[in-house]
């Protein structure tokens, strides 16, 4: 009798769950916040030693990312009209169209980015800000 380890055997499917209409708290009030132009709200959806990544740029702990926010997303104005979010396995995707007063040279019109969130305890540990090469 032998055991065959066949490599036609099933692959593990990643299950989604589309919540573009019922995105978890932070990550509705992160997105209001950043809309409203409140850094204090935004600040408040991080944990004290989040890491943000942005265009391949790393901000950890609360001081760096505020930076960040005050210079680049906040000075630029920028806002984010949800347009797709997944759940996967408790980390949370959005696709959100982009507008502000930034340089747009080189930039497609509609800027869409796509933002991974980790969250733990109700507060973002992690967002990776992409803006991915794949339509969306």
């Amino acid at each position: 009798m032998s055991l065959c380890l066949c490599a036609s055997q099933p692959k593990e499917i990643a299950v989604t769950t589309d919540i573009t209409h019922s995105l978890p708290k932070v990550v509705a009030d992160h997105i209001a916040a950043c809309n409203a132009h409140d850094i204090e709200a935004w600040m408040a959806t991080f944990a004290p030693d989040a890491l943000l990544n942005d265009i391949s740029r790393e901000f950890i702990g609360a001081e760096a990312i505020r930076a960040f926010g005050a210079k680049e997303i906040f000075g630029d104005n920028v806002t984010m009209v949800v347009h797709r979010a997944w759940d996967r396995h408790g980390n949370v995707t959005v696709h959100a169209r982009f507008d502000g007063t930034y340089d747009k040279t080189n930039l497609p019109d509609p800027l869409i980015l796509t933002l991974y969130f980790t969250i733990q305890d109700g507060l973002i540990t992690q967002l990776i800000i992409l803006r991915n090469k794949t339509p969306v």
